[in-house]
């Protein structure tokens, strides 16, 4: 049996981080198992493989890139939604 084949190739998108946040931010996707290089131009390059990947990346980056507050207010607001849901 034939592995299927991949329609799509990988994306390659080089993202502009703080050189102080884009090792830790490197270390995390390498954890997740997404491919990604830090070239010397001080750029982060990630490869997205898959949808998930794309949602695994945006969040490490959020973590970094977004407010404390900012971060605060979305998960007051991802509470906000699921406690409505459920009523």
């Amino acid at each position: 049996m034939q592995p299927p084949l991949s329609a799509n190739p990988p994306i390659q998108q080089a993202l502009a981080i703080a050189r102080c946040d884009r090792w830790c931010i490197y270390h995390r996707l390498q954890e997740l198992m997404i491919s990604c290089s830090c070239p010397a131009d001080g750029s982060l390059c990630v490869e997205i493989h898959h949808g998930i990947d794309l949602i695994l990346v945006r969040s490490v980056v959020q973590q970094y890139a977004t407010s404390r507050q900012e971060l605060v207010n979305w998960l007051e607001q991802c509470w906000f939604t699921k406690a409505s849901e459920q009523n």
